[in-house]
């Protein structure tokens, strides 16, 4: 599968350091005690960390701009300013920025924890203490704070889909994806019409998400390499959780369950160790008797959950089912 490239632009401007201090002390003893003018405080950066339980940078998508604090002027008495606070931008392991001008990489999170100073705040100025020298005891000049640093900048993360949707052509596969990512699949009552993978995140509450992708069709023999074969098993090899979509209305959904079960364990036998759901989809067509009799009909063993895309029924559901089948 292609990775899924995950980005958002944003505009970051680290602080600015604050001015140094020209301050001369005056005493009640001593009208001209010297200098006395303390150093300006840094200004705030912008951090990366990295932050396993997140999976995508959709959380980012309202932080259009980061604008760090400024530090604080230096003041009499040498009192250093204070710096400037911190703005940390937590972000899943995988993540790339980049410059948007010149396009080079600046950091690359990796790890749980991982902090990457991004953009350094500015050095504070020195006061006019720091000037004082043995032929000019009273410096009459401080410096200012240094710029911090701004710029348009990207964040990427390569995704691999958590969530791989298996089932035959016109399952209903591409319908729910549509229905619950904002994705834009290709939707049409005939076999084969998903021919290139279509990933779509998912939002789930407390501005959680999860990345799902509707795989093309599998067919019996797909691992002979007929229909669309390897290609796409090769697609599902990398997801965490495999959802099974199967339509209600088909002959046996145990039977079809099984040779799709049977295509992944020709292919990849370890594929069978990953999380399975099922999803029985165009569930609008049934009501509670039918569902009661179809459920004695399912394969035993693996959660179910009745769906459909078109009304909305059991989806919210689904979602629960599947972040604690990603998250256990």
């Amino acid at each position: 599968m292609e990775n899924f490239v995950d980005y958002i632009r944003i505009f970051c401007r680290s602080g600015k350091g604050g001015a140094g201090s020209m301050h001369f002390a005056r005493t009640k003893y001593n009208p001209f005690a010297g200098p006395d003018g303390g150093d300006g405080g840094r200004g705030g950066h912008i951090i990366l960390k990295g932050n396993s339980q997140l999976w995508t940078l959709l959380h980012l998508r309202y932080h259009k701009n980061v604008l760090a604090e400024n530090g604080q002027n230096g003041m009499g008495n040498n009192m250093t300013g204070k710096s400037g606070k911190d703005i940390i931008i937590e972000v899943p392991l995988g993540t790339v920025a980049k410059d948007e001008e010149t396009g080079e990489i600046e950091a690359e999170i990796l790890e749980d924890g991982q902090e990457v100073i991004w953009l350094k705040g500015g050095r504070g100025g020195l006061g006019n203490n720091y000037f004082k020298t043995a032929t000019n005891q009273a410096p009459e000049y401080a410096q200012p704070g240094e710029m911090g640093v701004e710029g348009y900048k990207f964040l990427e993360l390569k995704v691999l889909a958590d969530v791989g949707l298996v089932g035959f052509p016109n399952a209903g596969k591409s319908t729910l994806l549509s229905a619950i990512t904002a994705a834009k699949p290709k939707i049409a009552n005939y076999a084969f019409t998903t021919l290139t993978p279509q990933l779509g995140m998912v939002a789930y509450r407390d501005s959680r998400s999860f990345c799902m992708a509707d795989l093309p069709g599998i067919i019996e023999g797909a691992a002979e390499g007929k229909g669309l074969g390897h290609r796409f098993l090769r697609h599902i090899e990398r997801n965490s959780v495999l959802l099974f979509v199967i339509a209600c209305d088909s002959d046996n959904i145990r039977k079809e369950f099984e040779i799709l079960y049977r295509e992944l364990e020709r292919y990849n036998p370890e594929m069978l160790h990953k999380r399975m759901v099922l999803a029985v989809s165009k569930a609008d067509m049934l009501d509670e008797e039918l569902k009661a009799d179809l459920v004695k009909e399912l394969p035993a063993g693996i959660d179910y959950v009745f769906i459909s895309a078109v009304t909305g029924q059991g989806l919210t559901e689904l979602k629960d089912m599947l972040w604690q089948a990603l998250n256990s």
